[in-house]
């Protein structure tokens, strides 16, 4: 028990040192999943230990951080660690993600020599065992376009918000030049730029594919201020957006062990019913790719509302059996 609460007081300890504003105690409470009076009494102990915390005053909050960094003696990474990392940019490099998974063994080899060489040799051993044992399996699916000119403009716009010049090869008048607001990239079974054309209109999404000739222009953009990636993402099923509904799906009971662990939607709600099956509950937009979904629960599935995604189930039954019919 002892080991295990020194080892807490030295994650928050990172915590501190890995951040430039600091952390209010409340933060520190929810990364660490404690209440707020245990992580008073951790951040006590973590001054003991490290006398150059800063206790940081902007009212009303007053955050808490470690400005000089910790010294390698506690920054040495596990095995499991390092393993993940490796694991992380395999699979990106599986999947056609070789810019990210660039950066990632980049980070990697950053990470091994910032490490002592007392440290690299005990970690050896273990990251090898952990490397020749496990692996990932890649699903079937497109391969997600990167292009390293096209990330690094991109890029380059969001961190300047500043406008974006492209080419775009895409939807009703494919090769027109656009120039868009960046907002930020969905990656996925496909990646996207999401970005506004128009700040009458709201943003849309470009397939990062069919975009050609992309130049950061330097005029500044018009983001909103309250803008979130996340949210913006969480309003759909998968990345298309387009009319919103609310979504009630049945999943009966030979398929409840299954719903209970899977996630449909971020904002989900899961209700077993007393026969045994579990009503899904979720907010979203993005019908069709929930429609193709659906096809891979079989009988287990059944879609209460909207009608829209029953008709559109419906509708991609028949284009199948119309696809497939002998002649």
């Amino acid at each position: 028990m002892r080991h295990e609460k020194a080892g807490q007081v030295l994650e928050l300890a990172r915590m501190l040192a890995s951040t430039a504003e600091g952390l209010t105690l409340d933060e520190m409470a929810q990364r660490l999943s404690v209440s707020r009076r245990t992580v008073e009494r951790m951040r006590d102990a973590v001054r003991d230990v490290f006398p150059q915390l800063e206790e940081v005053v902007e009212w009303p909050v007053t955050r808490f951080r470690i400005p000089s960094g910790l010294d390698h003696l506690y920054q040495a990474p596990t095995a499991e660690e390092m393993a993940a990392l490796s694991a992380s940019a395999e699979l990106m490099d599986r999947q056609g993600a070789t810019e990210r998974a660039r950066a990632l063994r980049s980070l990697e080899q950053k990470v091994l020599s910032a490490t002592r060489a007392a440290a690299r040799r005990r970690l050896a051993p273990d990251l090898e065992a952990l490397l020749q044992a496990e692996t990932i399996a890649v699903t079937a699916g497109p391969r997600p376009f990167e292009e390293a000119s096209v990330l690094s403009a991109v890029r380059e716009g969001l961190k300047a918000l500043s406008t974006l010049r492209f080419r775009y090869e895409g939807g009703s008048t494919p090769g027109r030049v656009r120039e868009v607001t960046p907002f930020g990239i969905l990656f996925g079974r496909s990646n996207y730029l999401v970005a506004a054309e128009d700040a009458g209109i709201g943003p849309r999404n470009w397939r990062l594919d069919r975009i050609f000739e992309v130049e950061v222009t330097g005029t500044p953009g018009f983001r909103p201020e309250d803008f979130s990636l996340q949210a913006y993402a969480d309003e759909s099923f998968g990345i298309y957006q387009d009319d919103t509904h609310n979504v009630v799906l049945k999943i009966l009971p030979h398929g409840a062990e299954d719903a209970l662990r899977w996630r449909f939607h971020a904002k989900q709600r899961l209700e077993p019913q007393p026969d045994g099956s579990v009503m899904v509950r979720f907010r979203a937009s993005g019908m069709r790719e929930l429609a193709w979904h659906l096809f891979t629960w079989g009988d287990k599935a059944q879609v209460v509302a909207p009608q829209a995604l029953q008709d559109m189930l419906v509708d991609e039954i028949e284009v199948a059996r119309r696809t497939h019919v002998r002649f």
